[in-house]
């Protein structure tokens, strides 16, 4: 048994370091792939059991794995869509098979990198066929509570349905100083109009009026201003809101809000500052502030001064591009600057890394052995953020390859020798019995 089980064990030996020349071949050869994880192979001892203070040798066998969770550096690019995990955690992707899938039947595979493009149909995917998945948002850009630990919330991402897009003003910041002098006894009571821009729910340009009247008394100051607010988009004759303001002249209180009364049409929420009002196609709030905090709306010394009036809301844009965040909300930017969440896209942990099933193009699939997975939002938990304009390198390191080269090499040789030597020895002992 000694020369025979010798003669297997340099055979085994053989096999085995072909085994790792392959791992080391394939690591090489990937060196420059983005995303690519190294093959790792590693030996483990067959031993026989020995009697009678005989010994026999078991070989080797050869054992190999890809180890996925191994992190590597990230280069930039120019393109926004090229996404990496910078940190623990792959990306959600599918394959073409399952675009048009139900969510329980899209096959999930994970990669740590990508250079997403969008193709014909408006989804984002690689060169390679692989589609990024994530969380759709609603039209007002939230994402709901989808499962974690299930990829059946996920579906792959497009973005060819929100070419264009429009965002309607909502709040409406009245930085203004009315003149303390005009609520002065003897003065004039002019009325100042202020037109303000809004966008409606459809993208347009429209114009809310505001008409601030001063109260003129009989003696003193009335420090009081009635206001009556036009929709152009309605009638431009007839106020849709009025209210009155009256402002505090004590010394130390800079003319400011003593307190707002709302008329009709309007709603003043005293705790925010916010007065509300019925537009044309939506509710509008007019952020004139509170007797608690500095306003925006002020009566001092001064003429009639609207220089910090701002609004939010967007009209019809035109899609640019698409960028993803440190905490994996893709974003469409539109070409009027404007910013909409289009999905969530999550970042996969699983407990073994290591026992991921390779599938290709840097993509793996879940395994018994890899544990089940868990999507958590980029940034939480033991994940890593998602990196925009950047791809992952491969793990590949040249030197420590070219070194296992060698080693192979001269292992190899040593199991061959140990094939001839044996041969050698099975000659002599024919030579013996001729």
């Amino acid at each position: 048994m000694g020369i025979s089980s010798s003669l297997n064990a340099g055979v085994m030996g053989l096999a085995v370091n072909a085994v790792k020349l392959g791992t080391i071949s394939d690591n090489i050869a990937n060196s420059q792939t983005n995303g690519y994880k190294r093959a790792e192979t590693q030996f483990a001892d067959m031993v026989l059991a020995q009697t009678n203070g005989d010994y026999s040798a078991g070989g080797v066998r050869a054992l190999t794995y890809r180890d996925a969770g191994a992190k590597s550096s990230l280069i930039s690019t120019s393109s926004s869509t090229d996404i990496s995990v910078d940190g623990q955690g792959m990306l959600p992707v599918t394959d073409v098979g399952s675009i048009g899938a139900g969510a329980g039947d899209r096959s999930l595979m994970l990669t740590s990198t990508g250079s997403f493009y969008t193709d014909e149909q408006g989804y984002l995917r690689t060169k390679s066929g692989l589609y990024l998945m994530g969380w759709p948002a609603d039209v007002n850009g939230n994402v709901q509570s989808p499962p974690r630990d299930s990829s059946t919330g996920l579906e792959p991402v497009r973005v060819n349905l929100n070419q264009n897009a429009a965002s309607p003003t909502q709040n409406i910041t009245l930085g203004v100083n009315l003149p303390a002098t005009e609520t002065e006894a003897g003065a004039a009571g002019t009325p100042y109009d202020l037109p303000i821009e809004y966008y409606d729910t459809l993208g347009r340009s429209q114009t809310l009026n505001l008409e601030f009247t001063p109260t003129v008394p009989a003696s003193g100051a009335s420090n009081e201003w009635s206001v009556d607010v036009y929709d152009d988009a309605t009638d431009p004759l007839t106020p849709i809101a009025t209210f009155t303001v009256t402002f505090d002249d004590t010394a130390g209180s800079g003319g400011s809000i003593a307190s707002v009364t709302a008329g009709a049409g309007a709603t003043y929420d005293a705790g925010t500052g916010n007065l509300t009002v019925a537009a044309a196609t939506q509710d509008i709030n007019l952020f004139v502030g509170n007797n608690t905090e500095p306003s925006p709306l002020t009566q001092l010394s001064n003429s009639f001064s609207p220089l910090s009036v701002s609004k939010d809301g967007a009209p019809i844009g035109k899609l640019n591009s698409i960028e993803i965040n440190d905490r994996g909300f893709l974003e469409s930017v539109y070409d009027t600057g404007f910013r909409r969440t289009i999905y969530q896209i999550p970042v996969a942990d699983v407990p073994n890394y290591s026992g991921l099933a390779a599938k290709g193009n840097a993509a793996f699939s879940i395994t018994q052995e890899s544990g089940d997975v868990y999507f958590w939002d980029a940034g939480d938990g033991p994940v890593g953020t998602t990196s925009g304009y950047s791809l992952a390198e491969s793990t590949t390191d040249i030197a420590s390859e070219l070194t296992d080269l060698i080693q192979t090499q001269r292992a190899y040789s040593s199991n061959a020798k140990i094939i001839q030597t044996v041969d050698e020895m099975l000659q002599e002992t024919t030579d013996i019995i001729r």
